[in-house]
């Protein structure tokens, strides 16, 4: 069989592209299709492979604003040739989903979220916009979502990545999907049992993570704080940030591990699709501090847990400082309940070689 991969986009190695290597990984001899492509930006597995980008490359060589073409990505999606495969795979959390394949193909769509732009982060982009670019973005929104709705009717297949997500797809396209965790490589990862005293967050810097929220709570509790990441909102988060917040960008993966490993929980403040962090924090043998929603509550086993299980980690109710504070003083007034054997063994039911089985099945026996 012919086979190709799809993916949205490929700058960077994120919890994303961690999946889409694994697909790279069980079938090298696919062809690859995304909107844009930075060379050298994602791992060898996925850059030994042939990849074709769209018109969107082109309209933006620097890639670094190829957002700013989003009313463009349905379009440039779209004009991929994919007459000659017979399985499509495709991992989308924007427009991915949306290629078209030939008759008699099977297109199964590994799906991270449907579209955040046009569904429940609409408000969140519209909020920093004045009143024309308002006016001008919803009506691009409107368009994406019924773009989005529209072609869920291309997929033969739907897998989510969580229970959340799969309930997120039926109220967007009502169509049932196959929940397949992604993969967490905790092989890269061993438990030290030391702790050097400071909070850690790992993230992209970007509005919905709420690293702000964050900021607020740890500039008043006075506790240092690590903000390992890199995007557009670093300078506005910096200004806001107290002394005893540490912001440190373009770290490896070994050394993202070190700080996980060193450091005394994992501050996860954003409501994630899944979030493969505080499992990779877990993976440490660290716990989890977590607003209690979203992916989190799948991966996190929260302190007041009614199963009877060991912990690894607490649920802060709302996104507000108040709360993400008394999150942090209740870990603290519980650290001897935390086991670091517990956080392992439980990161270690999302496991690389898991998620690679159960991927390839659903792709080779529908």
């Amino acid at each position: 069989m012919k086979i190709a991969l799809i993916c949205d986009w490929l700058t960077g190695m994120r919890g994303g592209e961690r999946c889409f290597e694994t697909a790279c990984q069980l079938w090298p001899d696919a062809d690859v299709f995304t909107l844009v492509h930075v060379p050298g930006s994602v791992s060898p597995i996925i850059e030994s492979h042939t990849i074709y980008t769209s018109f969107i490359q082109r309209l933006c060589p620097d890639t670094e604003h190829f957002r700013r073409c989003l009313p463009l990505f349905p379009f440039a999606i779209e004009r991929f040739d994919l007459r000659r495969y017979d399985v499509v795979v495709s991992f989308s959390h924007c427009v991915a989903k949306g290629v078209k394949v030939r008759p008699g193909a099977f297109h199964i769509c590994y799906c991270h979220t449907p579209m955040r732009y046009a569904w429940d982060m609409r408000q969140s982009y519209l909020a920093s916009l004045n009143i024309p670019q308002k006016w001008i973005a919803a009506m691009v929104l409107n368009y994406l979502k019924r773009w989005d709705r529209g072609t869920a009717s291309r997929v033969d297949k739907f897998i989510a990545n969580s229970n959340y997500i799969k309930q997120r797809i039926k109220a967007a396209y009502d169509r049932d999907a196959t929940v397949i965790y992604p993969p967490v490589d905790c092989g890269r990862f061993i438990v030290l049992n030391r702790d050097d005293g400071y909070y850690l967050i790992v993230s992209a810097l970007a509005p919905y993570k709420r690293i702000d929220l964050a900021i607020e709570a740890f500039n008043s509790l006075g506790k240092k704080l690590v903000i390992v990441g890199n995007g557009h909102d670093k300078a506005s988060l910096e200004k806001i940030a107290g002394k005893n917040i540490e912001f440190i960008s373009n770290l490896n993966d070994s050394e993202v591990a070190d700080y996980m490993q060193r450091c005394t929980a994992l501050i996860f403040p954003g409501e994630e699709d899944f979030g493969i962090v505080p499992l990779e924090a877990q993976a440490c043998g660290k716990p989890i501090i977590a607003f209690g929603r979203g992916g989190a509550t799948e991966t996190v086993i929260g302190l007041e847990n009614t199963d009877g299980k060991q912990p690894t980690g607490i649920f802060f109710e709302n996104q507000e400082k108040e709360c993400l504070m008394s999150a942090i003083r209740q870990f603290e007034s519980n650290r001897n309940v935390f086991d670091p054997a517990v956080c392992r063994n439980n990161a270690l039911r999302f496991d690389a070689p898991l998620f690679k089985n159960s991927l390839y099945q659903a792709v080779m026996r529908p």
